[in-house]
């Protein structure tokens, strides 16, 4: 077998093309096959097929690249749950904009490694371009910003704590119940004390448990908001939040990884009013941002703020290399090796611009509406509440959690839809999150009537499928 060709260099386009288009007619032919949002029948049923169609990963004589590409990625595909599919809608799993994937392969072509300038010239100036554009977009007022990429909201809200602790010491974080899982997973990692976890009756932080939460610790206090929910979409009062953290002294970190890209609405970015008082803020833009994973952002106010991240690798930033102009970027992330993702974040927004930004969000946000509207006109679903931002919780009427979870394990063993689950109010609901912007009302009432229809299926068998 000849050498195989290279991606990159002045050949490299010659030798993708012909492979793209094998990808391409890959991605076509698994998703006719699939012909819905999730293949059909359960996991061990798509694990069988898959085992059967792919045959052995490690053969002793390779099958040659269209061979492998077609075979893999079919497979793949015919077996994805596919978030483009309108009623692919359970998690915060966003369909990625073509150009934002197209991006992507440019990057994976050139593969700049983002821990040395050598490696990465052109790739840490605009990543430096963008993450500076970008915390100024949530500091608007402070004079030199900063933002790290991350890999997502897990790594973001992980290094806000670690700021915090390196600021403070052993600082006590104080959270929500409605918060993600990370804050409480970074404090373990980071050795930190357990979370002070205050309720949430309503699904968002309640300032008086929190000002009676400050009132009695002592010690620095890492208060951590919520600006979109995993489980309902809300955002946390944030400038009472931020107005009782000022009184007591205590730092704020505002977890905005679903919400924050509202910023970039004139229609709902008063939704995150005082978002900028933090002392740091998680974004996540393969959320609301149409970006394939990962494209994670922590915002600090001032750049300084990130000083404790430095690290020094004489291979990478060596002192005299540094202090000859070339820029260090150890300090730019906990990870060495990392890809550009800046790349296709910065061509998503150069192409769309701020007002094809805000269509996006404006027109996801109104079809979460919509489905509301729906819901709350058929007498046999019951909605949770109005949407916050594009997240909308539902049931049937005259029903219990174990139907409801039936009826969700139904959906997905047809391979009919891919709905999420969440307790609110002591019940379970299905959850729709809606992140496609082509989604439309045809779409959504054929979803509700799944949904109907697997309720009555759930209520005469009265059993779960495996």
């Amino acid at each position: 077998m000849p050498t195989p060709p290279l991606a990159g260099g002045t050949a490299g386009p010659a030798h993708l093309r012909p492979l793209i288009d094998t990808v391409l007619t890959a991605l076509h032919d698994g998703a006719t096959r699939r012909n819905g949002p999730l293949p059909a029948t359960g996991p061990y049923t798509v694990t069988d097929h898959l085992h059967h169609t792919t045959g052995p990963l490690i053969p002793d004589h390779g099958t040659g690249a269209h061979h492998a590409l077609r075979t893999l990625v079919t497979a793949l595909t015919e077996g994805a749950a596919d978030p483009a599919h309108p009623h692919c809608a359970a998690h915060l799993h966003t369909p990625p904009l073509a150009l934002a994937a197209a991006a992507d392969l440019a990057a994976s072509a050139l593969n700049p490694s983002m821990d040395s300038w050598d490696q990465a010239p052109a790739a840490s100036a605009l990543e430096h371009a963008l993450t500076t554009a970008l915390a100024a977009e949530i500091y608007p007022h402070r004079p030199s910003p900063d933002a790290l990429i991350t890999t997502g909201g897990t790594e973001a809200n992980q290094l806000a704590l670690l700021l915090a602790r390196e600021r403070h010491g052993p600082v006590q974080t104080i959270c929500a119940a409605n918060a993600h899982h990370s804050i409480t997973r970074a404090a373990w990692l980071l050795g930190l004390p357990r979370p002070v976890v205050i309720p949430a009756p309503t699904g968002v932080m309640n300032p008086t448990a929190l000002h009676d939460a400050l009132t009695h610790h002592q010690g620095p206090v890492l208060v951590t908001a919520t600006a979109g929910t995993t489980d309902t979409g809300q955002i946390d009062p944030l400038t009472d939040i931020a107005d009782l953290t000022t009184t007591h002294g205590a730092d704020l970190h505002i977890d905005a990884a679903y919400g924050g890209p509202l910023l970039f609405s004139p229609t709902h970015r008063h939704t995150l009013r005082s978002l900028h008082r933090a002392h740091s803020v998680t974004l996540d833009l393969h959320k609301l941002g149409w970006q394939p994973a990962s494209a994670g952002i922590l915002a600090v106010p001032h750049h300084h703020d990130l000083t404790p991240l430095h690290h020094h690798a004489p291979y990478l930033n060596a002192d005299d290399d540094t202090d000859a102009g070339l820029p260090d970027l150890l300090g730019r992330s906990l990870r060495t090796t990392r890809r550009p993702d800046a790349l296709k974040i910065a061509v998503t927004l150069q192409a769309l611009g701020r007002d094809g930004l805000a269509d996006l969000i404006d027109r996801t946000i109104t079809t979460a509406h919509h489905l509301a509207d729906l819901i709350d006109d058929n007498p046999a679903l019951q909605l949770h509440d109005r949407p916050t931002i594009s997240t909308v919780l539902f049931r049937p009427t005259h029903t219990d959690d174990t139907t409801v979870a039936t009826i969700r394990r139904t959906l997905l063993h047809q391979g009919h839809a891919v709905l999420g689950r969440a307790r609110a109010d002591n019940r379970l609901w299905l959850k729709a999150t809606l992140l496609n912007p082509h989604t439309t009302p045809a779409d959504l009432q054929q979803l509700l009537t799944l949904v109907t229809h697997a309720h009555t299926g759930a209520t005469m068998e009265g059993s779960t499928p495996r």
